[in-house]
């Protein structure tokens, strides 16, 4: 099985290295000192099951990869519209694209029976650029449950969770999906292949469309939001609204508000990935986080006045991000 990795960075790479040392043949795209370490040393994980290293081909031109089986994404979603000059060396006539994304993502009502299949997302979609550039027939769908960072080039940091929830959009078990999940289990990742990922996405969307851009507004961690009364509520109100959509759009999320709330005050001091890209100057990643949701409520009737009170502050500090870049 060849895997080329778009985006080897602190998710991509860990996947490419535990994949790697599956025996799957992975090259890894990536750019700068990361890129060097990776030639020279390697990917050097670092994890409390255990360190490893793998020493998968790493490059910054798709073009010298050729034609793969899967292609794992791993950068975000923001960027994927533009991706199409990467991906398409990649490509043979059954290579799937497996984009490792929080939010909703560009194929959500792709092969999705009922009222809105077929439906486009402009928030995510704009114009189509997406689906032009990631074909809706190879996408499969991925929810990924685990926390890495990038400790400096080449040496990523393992800090919890091995989970990679793959999908086919038909809710399908396909030979593609078992494939994959059958080599990130190999390389000692939980991998399961589930009927119906739109629950699971939903599962984490309720955490990042919360936590995520409040974090960016009050530059508070996750423990911090939890702690005081006033966004406590706040989360919960977002969590709640963003409950009514799911249900609206047939997708009933096994899961209560205070068990999503519960979790999250248990990862502690964590800085969201919204946090952390405000905080070194980059663009947030609120389209398929947030606006999104709002988009799906317009479309089924949901009454939604928190989350687009909180969308409309939240795109105005990202212009303002994006003005100072």
């Amino acid at each position: 099985m060849k895997v080329a990795v778009l985006g080897a960075g602190a998710i991509g790479a860990y996947v490419g290295a535990s994949l790697s040392r599956a025996g799957a043949d992975v090259h890894l795209v990536a750019r700068g000192p990361h890129l060097a370490a990776l030639r020279e040393r390697g990917v050097q994980v670092r994890s409390p099951r255990g360190d490893f290293a793998a020493h998968p081909n790493a490059t910054d031109d798709p073009a010298e990869i050729g034609p793969v089986d899967h292609v794992f994404l791993g950068f975000k979603a923001n960027a994927y519209a533009a991706a199409g000059p990467m991906v398409a060396p990649l490509l043979h006539e059954r290579t799937t694209i497996i984009a490792a994304q929080n939010g909703i993502p560009w194929w959500y009502f792709h092969e999705l029976a009922g009222p809105y299949e077929g439906h486009r997302i402009e928030s995510v979609d704009p114009g189509g650029a997406v689906t032009r550039a990631l074909p809706l027939h190879r996408a499969l769908g991925c929810v990924v449950y685990a926390a890495t960072e990038i400790e400096s080039p080449g040496v990523v940091r393992h800090l919890e969770g091995t989970r990679f929830s793959i999908g086919e959009p038909d809710m399908s078990i396909s030979a593609r999906c078992t494939e994959f999940a059958d080599a990130m289990v190999a390389g000692g990742l939980k991998c399961p292949v589930e009927r119906d990922l739109r629950c699971d996405i939903w599962i984490k969307l309720m955490g990042n469309i919360a936590f995520n851009p409040l974090s960016a507004l009050t530059r508070a961690t996750m423990a911090g939001i939890c702690r005081h009364a006033g966004t406590r509520a706040l989360v919960a109100q977002m969590m709640e609204e963003t409950l009514e959509v799911a249900h609206r759009l047939g997708c009933r999320p096994e899961i209560s508000v205070e068990k999503r709330l519960a979790g999250a005050e248990r990862t502690g001091e964590h800085k969201t990935s919204t946090l952390q890209d405000l905080e070194r100057g980059r663009p947030m990643e609120l389209d398929v986080l947030l606006t999104a949701v709002v988009e799906l409520a317009d479309l089924t009737g949901a009454e939604v006045p928190t989350l687009r009170a909180i969308t409309a502050v939240a795109d105005l500090l990202n212009q303002q991000v994006a003005a100072a870049s």
